[in-house]
């Protein structure tokens, strides 16, 4: 099944959300960690903006997680 392109930005952001939470790290963190602005991450998570395949490595780099972990919930 082929997603829409707003479904798939609402899964990443959802991921990223619940990957920061389960590391029970805040917004701020992971948003200086990541070298960008809090409100953006957190439009980011909220699947409000489609964000760089950069913004999502500095992300996931910041959750020490590799940047497929982010993307595995698209297969379901």
């Amino acid at each position: 099944m082929k997603l829409q392109k707003d479904e798939v930005v609402k899964k990443i952001g959802v991921k990223i959300r619940e990957i920061r939470l389960e590391k029970k790290l805040t917004i701020e963190r992971v948003a200086l960690d990541s070298e960008i602005e809090y409100t953006q991450l957190s439009r980011i998570e909220l699947g409000k903006i489609n964000t760089s395949i950069y913004q999502i490595y500095k992300i996931s780099h910041s959750l020490s997680v590799p940047v497929p972990e982010i993307f595995k919930t698209l297969n379901h």
